[in-house]
């Protein structure tokens, strides 16, 4: 660490861009092969259409997207957007991650944690599913660095609290709320405790209103309609970890007012 705080910080900043780049590249590519329950180190990245091996000049995040004309080389089929977006948003959530934790064991937990977060939000965009390889390793995760940051009995609160919560409703809805769903909140309160927990599952509850009830008006979705929820956890979580705890402190003020 004290070699990193030898580097200048617009160095650093720069540096966790390209690596957030590189790395956005990498779950693109479990995006694609995870619900197909495909090995995400062999064989190498290869077009989804002719199935041709993408070299490595044609394998550089962004640059490969725009110099190809968003075409693959060998077939010509389109390259979806996705790819590019993914790519740009990791970098800029891993570059925010390292401006607020700065060269800390919390900036790389909250790292790998918003990758995750990344993944899951596509691919419960796409398929509606989120994947047990991710929620089930995210669960030990979230209680290694969860007991590390806030005690084990915090992080064990928060896991029984959301994951308790989650399979509450489930039954409620019979069905309306998926396992998935459940292991995936479930490791997320591990990892941040029972406060910013009940944070996240109000906020995500409030992003989805937001989000359905125009679609619900309009007539575009029914009562019974499946709305994929990861992508609210996601957001919702991704807002605990920057401010969450400056909300539950304006939260308690105004309790106690």
């Amino acid at each position: 660490m004290d070699f990193l705080n030898s580097i200048p910080h617009w160095i650093l900043t720069g540096y966790t861009f390209i690596l957030g780049l590189i790395t956005g590249s990498f779950l693109n590519l479990c995006i694609h092969r995870l619900p197909r329950e495909e090995s995400v180190v062999i064989p190498r990245s290869h077009c989804p259409s002719c199935k041709n091996t993408i070299s490595a000049k044609d394998n550089i995040p962004i640059v490969s997207y725009l110099l190809l004309k968003r075409k693959c080389r060998h077939c010509g089929q389109s390259i979806s957007w996705v790819y590019p977006a993914v790519e740009v948003i990791t970098a800029f959530l891993l570059t925010v991650v390292f401006l607020k934790f700065g060269t800390t064991l919390q900036s790389g937990i909250y790292g790998i944690t918003i990758s995750a977060l990344v993944v899951i939000t596509v691919i419960d965009l796409k398929h509606q599913i989120i994947p047990d390889c991710i929620t089930l390793p995210g669960i030990a995760f979230g209680f290694a660095a969860g007991t590390n940051f806030n005690g084990f009995l915090e992080s064990f609160s928060g896991f029984l609290l959301g994951g308790g919560l989650f399979y509450i409703l489930a039954l409620v809805s019979k069905g309306g709320m998926g396992g998935g769903d459940i292991k995936f909140i479930a490791g997320l309160g591990a990892l941040l405790g029972w406060q910013k927990i009940l944070l996240v599952i109000f906020l995500a509850a409030f992003l989805g209103t937001i989000y359905s009830l125009p679609l619900l008006l309009v007539g575009k979705k029914g009562r019974k309609s499946l709305i994929p929820f990861g992508p609210f956890i996601s957001a919702a979580t991704g807002i605990a970890i920057f401010i969450g705890r400056d909300l539950i402190i304006v939260y308690i003020q105004y309790m106690n007012r």
